[in-house]
């Protein structure tokens, strides 16, 4: 019980690691986590170190996975956890590592576009459909509707002589910009469009009863058809900078009535043939999510991993005389023998052959780190204790 009451004694040590052995020696150490590094390089740049390349490298692949993960998540799918601690991989398994997260990251970016599109391109058509079908009633008032505009317009010009007046009331020909706008914005729409044109418009509308979803926002929204009937191109251009600033959405609807209903047949079929690939593009995403949701965390996992590994080379120093790298680290003396069959494997597993890692205890006046040996039971009280403040070297423990 003496290591609760007390911290471990620690004793600084100094470690010659092999070049080719120092990921697998600091990869068996990360597993122990019984050494506590220190930073031979404090007055090194962060981006000027060894091993920045591969941090950077690591950290994207955070990234995309962090990406792949919203993306399961928002689809509600279960991300499964491991069943066991997956060793940190090796120098060369982490170009294939990084292959297919850049590849499932890749695909499932195609695959968002590609249904983005789609689905932008069928909420098009459906307010195309409804706007077909619901102009239907407002062309055959057609007729109304240019009488009245010719006796505004005669109001207007009632200094022009009576012959020119006639002639424009008997050979005038409408224009008309039809399309669907937000129900909320319909009434603002209407003041503008009799104030900016003067009273010189006719605006016919009817509410659709669905919601439909927005193709620029995705948003569902109750929306009206709208067509606004006018005479000239001066005010054709007035007519869509309102509706653009009313952010509605302008569509081609043909005057003849064989030509809607031709139109409006095509529509359907197109609807129904976007309806296919969009289930089909659905189904193909579920299948690439569910496929990435079974392996994400393991895959998170070794790469924090190896980001881990390849932060804490940069801490050493590279000699490049002796062609190794020196390391220098505080490590409980309880553990020196663990520590020195870990380098021992480490350097094993790498391959280097006869030529060993080398540790040495050096003698120094600095005061250790505090570390305490704990078990999952005694990790919850000590936390507790740490949280108002870490005892010093050797100070008794009060968690006890």
């Amino acid at each position: 019980m003496a290591s609760i009451f007390r911290s471990e004694e620690m004793t600084l040590c100094q470690l010659f690691l092999q070049p080719d052995a120092a990921y697998s020696c600091i990869a068996e150490l990360g597993e122990l986590g019984i050494v506590q590094f220190r930073d031979l390089n404090p007055n090194v740049n962060s981006f000027q170190r060894k091993f920045v390349n591969e941090v950077r490298r690591c950290e994207e692949m955070e990234r995309k996975l962090r990406f792949l993960e919203s993306e399961i998540k928002k689809d509600e799918l279960t991300l499964y956890e491991p069943d066991e601690n997956p060793d940190a991989p090796k120098p060369r398994e982490m170009i294939d590592l990084e292959a297919i997260i850049d590849k499932l990251d890749h695909e499932l970016k195609e695959i968002n576009t590609n249904a983005d599109a789609l689905l932008k391109n069928f909420n098009e058509l459906t307010e195309l459909k409804h706007n077909l079908a619901m102009t239907q009633t407002f062309f055959q008032d057609t007729q109304q509707v240019r009488l009245d505009l010719s006796e505004n317009l005669a109001e207007q010009k009632a200094e022009i002589d009576d012959q020119y007046a006639t002639t424009i009331n008997v050979g005038m020909k409408l224009g008309f910009v039809s399309g669907v706008i937000s129900r909320e914005r319909i009434l603002a729409f209407e003041r503008m469009l009799w104030r900016v044109c003067r009273g010189n418009v006719f605006l016919k509308q009817a509410d659709i009863p669905d919601l439909i979803q927005d193709p620029i926002t995705g948003e569902k929204l109750a929306k009206t058809v709208f067509v606004v009937f006018f005479q000239g191109e001066q005010l054709k251009t007035r007519v869509q900078k309102i509706c653009e600033g009313f952010r509605a959405n302008i569509y081609p609807c043909p005057e003849n009535a064989n030509e809607r209903r031709e139109l409006a047949m095509g529509v359907m079929t197109r609807l129904e043939d976007l309806n296919v690939v969009l289930r089909q593009t659905h189904d193909h995403r579920q299948r690439v999510l569910l496929e990435t949701s079974k392996a994400i965390r393991t895959w998170l996992i070794k790469v924090r991993k190896i980001k881990a590994i390849y932060h804490t080379m940069n801490m050493f120093n590279n000699d490049v005389a002796r062609k190794c790298f020196i390391a220098e680290c505080w490590t409980p003396n309880s553990q020196l023998d663990t520590l020195q069959l870990a380098l021992r494997k480490g350097s094993e597993l790498s391959g280097a052959g006869s030529i060993s890692s080398v540790l040495n205890r050096i003698e120094t006046s600095e005061q250790p780190p505090t570390h305490h040996k704990l078990n999952k039971f005694t990790q919850g009280f000590q936390n507790l204790v740490d949280a108002y403040g870490v005892a010093t070297y050797r100070e008794i423990n009060p968690m006890p």
